[in-house]
């Protein structure tokens, strides 16, 4: 072990950990003079006022697992006997004031644009040029202001704050880049000085020297990879930061799931598939034909029937409440009434697989349509989905050049079946896509 200091050097700090739980740790052993977060690195340094302190922390901490928010942290004596301002910015926390705030957001449930940030961030001052990008650490961005001071009172006044009720928390260091370059304005990059940039060409995401791209976790050579040739864990990580959603072991390793109480009259494995993919790929679905109430949903890995499970349980559907259990059956074998999804196109985790994990969600009232005809209307839209249940509004608009909608449902079930039934259905000339939205209202 290295020789007693002051300053305690801290391992295993996830996202979820903060700078008060740290704190809460140690104080029981005496004054804590200064806390340095290595976010990037999900370590921390700890300085005490003195030796016997720290000795104190690491003689009960030796026979004592440190845990926080169920989370096991691992402690050590540092190497460094002081923790010095130099020290601090040399080990990546930037706190020598800038007007280029680097942002990182934990526990990000819902999607953060450009617009949502500045939305955000300009109550304290004109934002010139935001981008966004997906690294390690999680989500992050780059906020350039018009002056130093304005950033300086961003942070005084948003650091630790959440975005959003319970989610999207902010924590915000000073950046050492002296100037942002911003190719193209789009909903990932935005230069609200020159307004004129064209948004950005398909498959040739905007790199940005210095720190990453957007979507770097998953682009490879400017385009998509596949879900097949990408790894599960780098794209759960790019989706939530190295953490899981609240409820979500990352543990299970059960493919099939049994989903029961379903309604024999209306259900089909088409309509079963179209819920089911928001979770994951599909491999197999099975009607089992005597017991007509239940089926066999097999997923591309355990992760994504454990997000199955989780988000669909209680679940309503064709009036009736799902059941959604882990299978004893490992996998789904070939039959006659197996129907074989593996190679559909229609698996939306083939593509963009860290978006699609962190929009999944239990069904809501809303959903989302994508893949939308240039030319539809509001009224082409309500007459394709009103058979499924009371339409409260609607929303059209355009993203990245593409014609999207928001439809608002009456109650979650009217949405969910709208969604089983309308999922990969065509609409004028394009085979529309439907998502659930955790927006509250439009």
């Amino acid at each position: 072990m290295t020789e007693p200091s002051k300053v305690i050097h801290v391992r295993n700090v996830g996202h979820e950990i903060s700078e008060p739980d740290l704190l809460q740790l140690f104080q029981p052993f005496g004054v804590i003079n200064k806390l340095v977060m290595l976010r990037a690195k999900n370590q921390a340094l700890l300085q005490m006022q003195d030796v016997p302190s720290a000795v104190n922390a690491m003689q009960f901490y030796a026979n004592v697992q440190p845990s926080i928010r169920g989370r096991n942290v691992y402690v050590q004596f540092s190497s460094h006997q002081e923790l010095t301002t130099m020290e601090q910015n040399t080990q990546g926390r930037g706190d020598e004031p800038n007007r280029i705030l680097l942002v990182t957001i934990h526990h990000m449930l819902y999607p953060i644009t450009v617009e949502v940030l500045q939305q955000v961030f300009s109550p304290h001052g004109y934002v010139e040029k935001i981008v966004t990008f997906q690294k390690s650490a999680g989500f992050q961005a780059l906020i350039q202001f018009q002056s130093r001071q304005s950033a300086i009172s961003a942070r005084n006044s948003l650091q630790g704050r959440n975005i959003y009720d319970g989610c999207c928390q902010l924590d915000i260091q000073f950046s050492n880049l002296d100037e942002l370059q911003v190719n193209y304005n789009n909903d990932r990059s935005r230069d609200f000085t020159n307004p004129s940039l064209p948004s950005e060409q398909k498959g040739r995401p905007s790199s940005q020297p210095g720190y990453g791209d957007a979507g770097g976790m998953y682009s490879l050579q400017g385009h998509e990879v596949g879900f097949p040739q990408m790894n599960n864990g780098a794209a759960i990580a790019a989706a939530f930061g190295g953490g899981l959603p609240p409820g979500i072991s990352g543990t299970n390793d059960r493919c099939t799931v049994l989903a029961s109480n379903l309604n024999p009259d209306r259900i089909d494995e088409n309509k079963l598939f179209n819920l089911f993919s928001l979770y994951g790929n599909i491999a197999r679905i099975k009607l089992l034909r005597n017991k007509p109430d239940h089926a066999l949903i097999q997923m591309g890995d355990g992760f994504q029937s454990e997000l199955a499970v989780h988000f669909l349980k209680g679940a309503t559907l064709f009036g009736k409440r799902l059941e959604v259990n882990y299978s004893k059956h490992p996998h789904i074998t070939m039959g006659a009434e197996t129907h074989e999804y593996l190679n559909s196109n229609l698996n939306r985790f083939n593509r963009n697989a860290a978006k699609n994990y962190r929009y999944c969600c239990s069904p809501t009232k809303m959903i989302h349509l994508s893949t939308l005809p240039q030319d539809i209307t509001e009224e082409e839209i309500v007459t394709h989905l009103e058979e499924h249940g009371s339409i409260i509004n609607t929303k059209l608009f355009e993203m990245n050049a593409k014609k999207q909608a928001l439809v608002l449902f009456e109650n979650e079930e009217q949405a969910t079946e709208a969604l089983v039934c309308k999922h990969a259905s065509s609409l004028g000339d394009s085979m529309i896509r439907i998502s659930f939205s955790q927006l509250q209202t439009i």
